[in-house]
């Protein structure tokens, strides 16, 4: 900055009042600065003005899985948002693994970020426990775990249950159901919403139609296998997430099922492509860009505002009705309003 100051023949706070746009300066005085910078080749010190501002401007994400679409949705959110705030983003994939998710949120904070946002892992005890414990400003998103924070994720319960209803409204009574990894909130969210659409349409609850897929795709391949090789015999299957679903459609082609006579299909969660599958698949559709956008609000909130009690906002998801339901006729919107008839409408012909 000295020698900047010297080139444009100025003092080192004018250069600064540029630099850090602390006070305004007149235009010409500020293009002779611009012009110094340039021609010495001066890069703002970030480390040395973080230490001097008590801020970073950076934020960090945790996610489970880059690799899930909807996770790289979420991510697309988080990225163009910080952007637009003038933040800096840190990724960090902690893979599921709590011991994992602990190291990745420690360098973090070691890294002096700002806050974090965090798709927590089925055991995220420790991590938020220390999250809580270093005042680390934290949003979580998709999976709402612990009201200590400000939490953001998908409506879970109603969705599902209306999938089980659009069913039931097509005459199926054996629905079965592939939910996620055990301890995940949106495993047992989806889960209960599978068990209020039946209630809700009068089929009871039969342990032998559900089966946990593990969140990923070769837990879906292995649950689907589970269910046919237990003689489970459903007419209809709700798979509870995008990576599972694929597995799942594996299991039935390997085993010589046609989707939808045979067994219709319907997903929690979207993935890209879904429109070009045969049949094309019946998902409901994640508002994941929307959710990480919304998450950096909430952050940026949460630094200005410290003091206000944690909020939970959740974002309903959107029905793609496709053919794999086995009712290429219908809207989506006649699709919605039928999961939501009473229990004893009539079947859809």
């Amino acid at each position: 900055m000295t020698e900047v100051a010297r080139a444009a023949g100025v003092s080192i706070a004018t250069v600064s009042y540029v630099v850090n746009g602390t006070r305004p300066v007149r235009e010409e005085t500020r293009r002779k600065v611009e012009e110094a910078i340039v021609r010495t080749g001066y890069t703002p010190n970030s480390l040395a003005r973080a230490l001097a501002m008590s801020s970073t401007s950076s934020i960090g994400i945790v996610v489970s899985a880059i690799t899930n679409p909807f996770f790289a949705g979420l991510v697309a959110g988080v990225d163009q948002a910080a952007s637009d705030a003038g933040l800096t983003l840190l990724l960090a994939d902690s893979h599921d693994e709590p011991e994992r998710e602990f190291e990745v949120v420690r360098s973090l904070r070691q890294r002096r970020v700002d806050g974090i946002i965090l798709a927590a892992s089925a055991q995220p005890g420790r991590t938020l426990d220390d999250l809580r414990e270093s005042g680390t400003p934290t949003v979580l998103v998709d999976r709402l775990v612990d009201d200590r924070f400000d939490q953001i994720g998908p409506e879970n319960e109603e969705a599902t249950a209306s999938l089980v209803g659009h069913f039931a409204a097509l005459g199926h009574r054996r629905i079965a159901f592939i939910s996620g990894r055990a301890g995940l909130g949106t495993s047992r969210e989806r889960l209960a919403g599978y068990r209020r659409g039946l209630a809700r349409h009068g089929l009871d609850f039969e342990p032998s139609l559900v089966s946990e897929g593990n969140s990923d795709i070769s837990g879906g391949r292995a649950a689907l296998a589970t269910l046919l090789a237990a003689g489970a015999a459903p007419t209809a299957l709700i798979v509870g997430n995008n990576a599972m679903v694929i597995g799942a459609m594996q299991s039935l082609r390997n085993a010589g099922v046609s989707v939808p006579h045979d067994m219709a299909l319907a997903s929690y969660d979207d993935l890209p492509g879904a429109d070009l599958f045969d049949p094309p698949l019946t998902a409901f559709a994640q508002p994941a860009e929307t959710l990480g956008a919304r998450a950096v609000e909430l952050l940026a909130d949460r630094l200005a505002h410290p003091d206000t009690a944690p909020r939970v906002e959740r974002l309903r998801p959107h029905l793609m009705h496709r053919r794999s339901c086995g009712c290429p006729g219908r809207s989506a919107d006649e699709a919605e309003r039928a999961s939501t008839a009473p229990a004893d409408a009539q079947p859809a012909d």
